[in-house]
């Protein structure tokens, strides 16, 4: 009887210390804070290593994960859209384009962010990563990559890149006569923003502009927009670049140039590792700058990637710390290194070990200053769709690149009409 009632005694006194556990747990487990951002595909899997290092330094505190999106741009775009137009978004934060903060901060998707970061940090931005942020003199997104159009050149074939479009056209003939290469120049010229992007940087480089924001004058059917349209048609013309280009994106045009059939290829920074790899037959034989057009101008379209928190979100301050994290000198460092992403920081830029492991450093840095945003508009969206669609007819001969441009300008007069602006 008495052993019966010690174990009784003793059955209780563990079912006591088990509920005291379970509490403390649960009252741990309550306190924290659980975020969560939308990041596209590529940058899912970049910063996985980054996430978990986040989590082990905040453990007890915040949990933060990363909801893994589609990869292509606009598939990302329309799930996020659909995401907070259905209601409360299943996210605190968003990575998103450059091109989406006009829509979402005009629609009141994403908290100001100037209170949690100040001039200071502003400063510590390359001076090309502090564009693109901001709209209506408000701090929405906190870039965490930085991007931009570039020209990959081989040095094997070349002493030196072209310094005008007539020097791309010349060096790429003469070596398609030597049998030297397939192809002069590959670039993205299916119907999609990569298109928008390939002729933002032929139109600013030709001394013209496609679109002011501030008073809504179109520049797309002048003479700087229909030169820029007619070089590209030219290029497929003149056998310079393949027919195929009309269906490149960016992995194929990456896909021609890694296998050392073309001399010149227009993509982002994220190829140069890719170029890099064992199996590329250019490795150790490429340069990269950007496009020209007028002699002494550079131009390269802006096409970063930035943090976001959503208005709707209860852990504002929790997420913004995980921003912070992400967007360290140490996590740029992983990023540039290991996965190839250009880095926002003057300070990255400027690191002597960088510079001397891997000089394409200074390369981005100097191409980051002169980087072109594309029109900075929450109807952004329609009038790059209005671009690509006449510039796939011009560029397969259904249509004159002086016809394609008009109906360019008028149908995106349309558009500002129909939103209410007037040009």
């Amino acid at each position: 009887m008495r052993r019966i009632i010690i174990l009784k005694r003793s059955l209780v006194s563990l079912l006591a210390i088990l509920v005291c556990i379970v509490t403390v747990n649960l009252a741990e487990a309550s306190e924290i804070e659980s975020i969560s951002f939308l990041f596209p595909a590529p940058y899912a899997e970049a910063t996985r290593d980054l996430v978990q290092q986040f989590n082990r330094e905040n453990r007890g505190k915040i949990k933060l994960s990363v909801i893994r999106g589609p990869f292509a741009t606009e598939a990302m775009s329309d799930l996020a859209i659909s995401s907070l137009i259905l209601g409360k978004a299943p996210f605190d934060g968003l990575l998103m384009d450059v091109t989406w903060l006009p829509k979402y901060a005009a629609t009141g998707w994403v908290e100001p962010l100037e209170s949690y970061f100040d001039q200071d940090d502003v400063n510590s931005l390359a001076v090309g990563a502090r564009e693109g942020n901001s709209y209506e003199n408000h701090l929405y997104r906190w870039p965490l990559v930085a991007d931009m159009g570039l020209l990959y050149w081989r040095t094997d074939l070349m002493k030196e890149p072209p310094k005008t479009p007539e020097e791309l056209i010349s060096i790429s003939k003469s070596l398609q006569k030597n049998n030297m290469v397939d192809w002069g120049y590959v670039w993205q010229g299916r119907q999609y923003e990569g298109l928008s992007c390939v002729y933002l940087e032929m139109i600013e480089g030709f001394g013209g502009y496609w679109f002011k924001t501030n008073d809504n004058k179109i520049g797309l059917d002048q003479a700087a927009g229909v030169e820029a349209a007619s070089w590209l048609q030219s290029l497929i013309k003149e056998g310079v670049s393949p027919q195929a280009v009309t269906n490149f994106a960016e992995q194929e045009a990456l896909q021609s140039f890694r296998a050392g059939d073309s001399a010149f290829m227009r993509n982002w920074p994220y190829a140069w590792a890719e170029l890099q790899q064992a199996d590329s037959s250019v490795r150790g034989k490429v340069g990269v700058t950007t496009m020209v057009a007028n002699p002494g101008y550079s131009t390269a379209t802006n096409g970063s990637w930035g943090l976001t928190v959503l208005s709707g979100s209860s852990h504002i301050d929790a997420a913004v710390k995980a921003i912070r994290f992400l967007t360290s000198d140490e996590s740029q460092k992983q990023l540039f290194l290991k996965y190839g992403y250009t880095p926002t920081k003057q300070s990255i830029f400027d690191d002597p070990f960088l510079l001397k492991e891997a000089p394409i450093i200074s390369e981005l840095g100097r191409a980051l200053k002169v980087t072109k945003p594309r029109p900075e508009t929450p109807l952004y969206a329609q009038i790059s769709d209005v671009l690509q669609r006449q510039l796939s007819g011009i560029l397969t001969v259904e249509q004159t690149p002086g016809n394609g441009m008009i109906h360019a300008t008028r149908n995106t007069e349309q558009i500002l009409i129909s939103a209410g602006e007037q040009r």
